[in-house]
């Protein structure tokens, strides 16, 4: 059985809109689409000698890593947007591809005074979100440790009871 190359790319470019259009898995395509080739294109900018690809992926993810925070925030209200993900999907090809520099555009034109502006606020909140993390960790630590210190003291009470109770026979 031999299909043409054109049948099998209709066929999988049919399937994919029909995916992302009637919503069947496909946040988990537009998440592929918005990480497999830019994170490809990052590792070439990376072992390429040229500069200013670099710049371009750092940009690109920036914008992806502040559309996920906000699309994280707001997946509540997105969940009643028709085609949210045909949308989504649009907007990260728009963002990723070379052609249209979407995530420049937004960087330059919004997030980076964004962020200028409220860098100490964010560093500040980082800051306090570490020792708060590492407070945590140390008290479950502290917890698991004592649970596990209680777990063997009642293992071992079993077993010594056991060993009278053989004894007694």
């Amino acid at each position: 059985m031999h299909v043409q190359k054109e049948y099998v790319v209709l066929a999988g470019g049919a399937l994919f809109l029909v995916l992302v259009f009637f919503g069947m898995g496909a946040g988990s395509l537009c998440n592929l689409v918005g990480f497999i080739y830019p994170a490809f294109k990052s590792f070439q900018a990376i072992e390429s000698r040229v500069r200013g690809e670099d710049t371009q992926w750092l940009i690109y993810w920036v914008v992806y890593a502040f559309f996920s925070i906000i699309e994280v925030f707001a997946d509540f209200l997105l969940y009643w947007i028709p085609f949210y993900y045909a949308f989504k999907l649009a907007f990260l090809l728009w963002a990723m591809l070379p052609q249209t520099r979407g995530a420049k555009f937004l960087y330059d034109s919004f997030l980076r005074d964004f962020l200028k502006k409220n860098e100490s606020k964010i560093d500040a909140a980082l800051n306090d979100a570490k020792r708060s993390a590492t407070t945590v960790a140390s008290e479950v630590a502290g917890a698991a440790a004592e649970m596990s210190s209680a777990g063997l003291s009642a293992a071992a009470e079993y077993a010594r009871s056991n060993s009278e109770m053989k004894k007694d026979d």
